[in-house]
């Protein structure tokens, strides 16, 4: 597959995002006829385009219909529409349409992600080795090797979690949550390009990450689809965090992971690596099997076993010091140099020692590849806190 290939999954059929209005479903930035016909297609089972259909229930009743239609038609005419108390008017008639910032793909956002004193952000080359270390590296796998879960593409997918940056201006959408309970409700800033994590096919977790770069939020969901074009969306379940604050998840919540963190902070991004020289953060990871248990900064577990050998939610794990990486590519020396410094916080249920980052058709995957090199051995775990049963 060609870059060119590899760049239309992740942006696929890219059109300018426009501001919408209240009565504009198409999201043209102005209220037309074309609305009151996307409106009657919708009500018809029949396709729609521009992804603002929400914005189109004019009358505030919760239904898309043809009195919506009718409503849009009088106002774009110019003919007077009566609303219910509280419900917004419809934007300008046939407004000239305003663009808003195209979102970005990828790229590196304005916002500090986090504090500098956030765990993401915390040095831990100094902190004590913990006294299961050598238990949960063997339970881990101390020589199996690590496998760095981010590169370009791989049978026709991105390869690793991809994110989006948008602006504030970002219209939000409805997002509806099979965890609801511990998900933060919508709605959300989800563009209807926003890319998923193994492409719009994949049955695989389907995260979707949003940064909100105007207001430093960050949203975050899993098992995420696109409902009327983006629209709305379903998803298993969501997180939304500040990323200008340390506060946590509430304790036994879960997150878009597994863990209750937070997915994006904890990506080897190609930026980092390759533009800047340096990885300030720690990375995230999977292994198979976890304990019925956490520890801060994660807040919830996923998994019924109490087998104290297994690696509790956000255990960190450090490279030793000692682990000489002058043999890899330049690439993997900061990923080595990172880990010797941040770490790397057990994330999720996985394959063991998969390396989370984000895909970019720019990594040179040869040069990734020197992470299967590096084995179990070469880490320790490290004592951040108490276990949280």
């Amino acid at each position: 597959m060609t870059v060119l290939a590899a760049m239309a999954i992740w942006f696929g059929e890219a059109t300018p995002t426009l501001a919408a209005a209240k009565g504009d479903a198409d999201c043209s930035g102005g209220v037309t006829a074309v609305d009151a016909l996307q409106v009657l297609r919708n009500s018809a089972g029949l396709p729609t385009t521009g992804g603002c259909m929400a914005d189109a229930d004019n009358d505030c009743d919760g239904d898309l219909d043809a009195i919506d239609a009718l409503r849009i038609l009088r106002h774009a005419v110019g003919l007077a529409v009566s609303y219910p108390p509280g419900c917004p008017s419809m934007g300008p008639a046939g407004a000239t349409p305003t663009p808003a910032p195209t979102p970005s793909v990828g790229g590196e956002p304005s916002c500090s992600v986090f504090p500098p004193n956030n765990p993401w952000n915390t040095d831990v080359s100094g902190l004590t080795v913990h006294p299961n270390s050598d238990t949960y590296v063997n339970s881990i796998g101390r020589w199996d090797n690590l496998h760095p879960d981010f590169g370009t593409v791989w049978q026709g997918a991105p390869i690793g979690i991809p994110y989006i940056i948008v602006s504030g201006s970002q219209p939000k959408v409805p997002v509806s949550f099979q965890y609801a309970d511990e998900s933060d409700p919508g709605p959300y800033p989800i563009p209807p390009n926003a890319p998923i994590e193994g492409g719009a096919q994949s049955t695989g977790d389907r995260h979707v990450l949003v940064i909100d770069d105007d207001n430093c939020l960050l949203y975050e969901t899993f098992s995420s689809w696109p409902q009327d074009g983006g629209a709305s969306w379903t998803a298993g379940s969501g997180a939304v965090f500040d990323l200008s604050s340390n506060a946590l998840r509430p304790d036994y919540w879960t997150s878009a992971d597994a863990a209750g963190l937070p997915i994006f902070p904890g990506l080897a991004r190609y930026e980092e690596v390759v533009e800047q020289g340096v990885i300030d953060h720690a990375l995230r990871f999977t292994v198979s099997q976890t304990q019925r248990a956490f520890i801060h900064p994660a807040t919830h577990f996923a998994s019924s076993s109490t087998d104290p050998a297994r690696p509790p939610m956000g255990l960190r794990l450090r490279m030793k010091a000692s682990y000489d990486c002058s043999w890899a590519s330049p690439e993997i020396q900061v990923v080595c140099a990172a880990l010797k410094k941040y770490g790397m916080i057990v994330a999720d249920n996985g394959s063991d020692w998969f390396v989370n980052g984000a895909p970019d058709p720019r990594w040179n995957d040869d040069a990734l590849g020197d992470l299967k090199s590096v084995p179990g051995d070469a880490f320790e775990a490290v004592d951040t806190g108490p276990l949280i049963y």
